[in-house]
């Protein structure tokens, strides 16, 4: 699996970037899997016909010291599906702008 991986987070930081998860994607899955929401802009041609499948996520998952994204696109509607496929550039930047937007909101160095 492809993932975007942000390691040696020190533990107060862990917490904080946890809280932040929590407030503004829902309380983690499983755990420490969160569901983020790709901004619908960036769906492309096929992921935006699957309708049924809207929305589509990135999984992230919050370890003791690190944060890891995949970077497969993903619905949580079904298991498979010909949208369900990994991030296309642009797709790819916004979420590693959303994750530094959210480190520096948080005042967290990577």
């Amino acid at each position: 699996m492809k993932q975007y991986v942000i390691d040696e987070l020190r533990p107060q930081d862990q917490e904080k970037i946890k809280t932040y998860l929590d407030e503004h994607f829902g309380p983690a899955e499983l755990g420490d899997l969160y569901w983020i929401p790709l901004d619908r802009d960036l769906y492309d041609p096929k992921q935006a016909s699957h309708t049924d499948c809207h929305p589509l996520f990135f999984a992230v998952q919050l370890q003791p010291a690190a944060l890891a994204a995949e970077l497969l696109v993903r619905t949580k509607n079904r298991v498979r599906a010909d949208c369900i496929q990994y991030a296309t550039d642009d797709q790819f930047r916004w979420l590693i702008r959303l994750v530094d937007a959210i480190f520096e909101h948080l005042g967290v160095m990577a």
